[in-house]
């Protein structure tokens, strides 16, 4: 999974690394991808996120992996919802310590 010291939506990766270096709009990239102009400028302005539709065709036009936005839309997704839910969680015991049972150790 990506990690940076804060995290960074999707959107704001694909307009800084790739929109504004190629001087290419929101809408102009979307007549490209084929989509509604619309749900490119709401990635890029960060109001929404990414589906596995919008990552294949990022991944096509800009020869990356579908994989490679996911996982920008992964990581933003669960390091958000961690820093919401940080007082709730610190409050969840893991099973072990709860229970008084040990775990087997994890094995890849």
């Amino acid at each position: 999974m990506l990690r940076f010291s804060r995290p960074i939506h999707p959107g704001e990766y694909l307009r800084e690394e790739y929109l504004t270096p190629l001087g290419m709009s929101a809408g102009q990239l979307a007549r490209h991808l084929r989509l509604p102009r619309t749900r490119i400028e709401r990635i890029v302005k960060e109001e929404i996120g990414l589906t596995p539709d919008t990552a294949l065709r990022l991944a096509r036009v800009f020869d990356t992996t579908p994989q490679f936005w996911m996982n920008f839309q992964q990581a933003w997704e669960l390091e958000t919802a961690a820093e919401r839910l940080k007082d709730e969680l610190a409050h969840i015991e893991p099973m072990d310590r709860a229970a008084g049972v040990s775990t087997p150790p994890h094995r890849p």
